[in-house]
């Protein structure tokens, strides 16, 4: 206990530490506040975890873990990228390195895959199911007169 008393538990925060016992649980109570600290973006939560006895910050697990770029300037980029401006008119654009948005990017793309598994893991159709259904679903739309997105 600190001079402030017993340190506040998190219920809604999971462990990220995949080694753990509480690797991703909710409600253990077995995270504990550590404090805070400043960055561009505003104020980062450090945690630790009671089980493992692991740091981490509310940035673990996420794009923005280990980047120091505003993140309005990150996400700017990314959508840039998906709306079909090339790498380099981007970084151009922003004033940052070909690199730095190579990297985005690549822990960007990490990131999805990774939730990706997650949300489909349970997900048993194969390739062509996919294919008719969106076909089914398209036709759907547009019999009703519905907008489709390309």
């Amino acid at each position: 206990m600190g001079k402030r008393g017993p340190k506040p538990s998190f219920v809604n925060v999971p462990c990220p530490n995949k080694g753990g016992d509480d690797y991703g649980k909710i409600g253990n109570e077995n995270v504990v506040g550590n404090g805070t600290y400043k960055t561009k973006n505003g104020t980062v939560h450090k945690y630790i975890c009671r089980t493992c006895s692991k740091n981490f910050t509310s940035r673990a697990n996420t794009i923005l873990h280990d980047l120091r770029t505003d993140e309005k300037t990150v996400f700017l980029a990314l959508k840039m990228i998906l709306k079909g401006m090339s790498l380099r008119s981007t970084a151009e654009i922003l004033n940052v390195k070909l690199d730095t948005v190579r990297r985005w990017l690549q822990i960007s793309s990490k990131h999805c895959e990774e939730v990706n598994q997650v949300l489909m893991k349970d997900i048993d159709v194969d390739k062509v199911e996919l294919d008719e259904l969106w076909t089914f679903v398209k036709k759907n739309i547009s019999e009703h007169g519905l907008p489709i997105r390309k």
